[in-house]
């Protein structure tokens, strides 16, 4: 009798209690810098991820499970975002990784995420080698832009718009640094452009004069910056020092933080690319993104108030993307995901429609033509040439 009321009890309690899988969330980790100069950075690719997070899970989320968003602060140091995605990874479980605003944050992770077979979604950090990493199989994927592809752009731009005929490179002394100078090379070579020459600075730099007058006497017409926002605004200010007026046409180092205020008078002189303005006439898709921004953060009252636009542009469409693998794969395992990202045929995104966004011979989902060039206008990021 007893054996028997046991029997019943627990069947009543498997009857009642709803199933383990359907109430288990899926995990969405990201590693990014949270704090310092580039905060703002990472606090824009927090808010694309959750509100497309949001939407997913109001829809019902993806396999009969909602996600949810777990954060860790890099510090935009590589030590410390290998250790943020060793704990969120192995200890946390994520499902997908996203991260690293900087580069050699990125390229310090990816081998981990290759090793433990879980995908790792690039949101901002551009350098090359992040995804052509010549791992097989490659867990890395990335919407955003490509430095190989931005550094044609930055040439092509400062063709048309400067005349440029000799450019001089300034760029950080990091991993992010030498992806752009072998890209800008290769960009100019094909060409037939000789550059003025190459300066490097280092992160912590608060005077660039000495590069930048080799550059000057050297020639330079224009000056290609690569940088995050406290250095590249340290070349601002020590251009400004010298009194040189020469064109800057810049990766998009400068969207990252509190450029404007740490680059003074001179922040618009510098022309740098964007993947995605909400400024201008918006499909019906960015001005529904915009409404879910300002109602979630009572921060932004406007598109204005999206800064940097490019964070959250490129994190929701790579959630949306993402979600799309796992539904693909009907699974929250890590190489089925990964083949579910080749399965995507297409998707209306906020940066565009893509269109087999990833194959097996390319894990990156912007491409040149998804570029917007953009300028600080009374420190709002707006595409070059147009009036508040």
């Amino acid at each position: 009798m007893t054996a028997r009321r046991t029997f019943l009890a627990l069947a009543l309690a498997l009857v009642a209690a709803p199933p383990a899988f359907a109430q288990e969330v899926i995990k969405i980790g990201l590693v990014t810098a949270l704090s310092g100069q580039s905060a703002r950075a990472g606090e824009a690719i927090t808010r694309g991820l959750q509100v497309a997070i949001d939407e997913l899970n109001a829809a019902g989320g993806v396999l009969g499970r909602k996600f949810e968003l777990l954060r860790r602060d890099d510090e935009a140091t590589p030590a410390k975002g290998v250790i943020a995605a060793r704990e969120l990874v192995h200890k946390e479980k994520v499902t997908v990784l996203f991260g690293g605003l900087d580069t050699p944050v990125s390229i310090a992770i990816v081998p981990i995420m290759n090793e433990a077979k879980v995908p790792f979604m690039g949101p901002w950090a551009a350098g090359t080698p992040i995804t052509r990493n010549g791992a097989n199989p490659n867990f890395v994927f990335r919407v955003s832009a490509v430095d190989e592809i931005v550094d044609k752009a930055m040439l092509q731009y400062a063709q048309k718009n400067f005349s440029a005929k000799k450019p001089g490179l300034i760029l950080v002394n990091n991993p992010w640094g030498e992806s752009n100078e072998k890209g800008l090379k290769a960009a100019m070579d094909a060409k037939g452009v000789k550059p003025a020459g190459i300066e490097k600075f280092e992160g912590n730099d608060v005077d660039v004069v000495p590069q930048l007058s080799r550059l000057k006497a050297a020639g330079a017409d224009t000056l290609f910056l690569v940088g995050n926002v406290g250095p590249s605004a340290q070349v601002v200010k020590s251009l400004d020092r010298m009194g040189w007026k020469v064109p800057i046409v810049s990766h998009w180092g400068p969207a990252g933080g509190r450029f404007t205020e740490l680059a003074g008078p001179s922040a618009p002189s510098v022309h740098f690319v964007q993947t995605y303005s909400f400024f201008g006439d918006q499909r019906p898709i960015g001005a529904k993104v915009l409404k879910m921004l300002m109602a979630k953060y009572p921060d932004i009252k406007g598109a204005g108030d999206v800064t940097p636009a490019v964070g959250v542009a490129n994190a929701y469409d790579a959630m949306h993307l993402t979600a799309l693998a796992i539904r693909n794969a009907g699974s929250t395992d890590g190489t089925k995901i990964r083949e579910g990202y080749y399965k995507i045929a297409g998707h209306q995104g906020l940066i565009k429609n893509y269109k087999s966004p990833f194959t097996a011979d390319n894990h990156d989902a912007i491409n040149e033509n998804d570029y917007v060039w953009t300028q600080f206008i009374d420190n709002q990021i707006l595409p070059v040439g147009m009036k508040k």
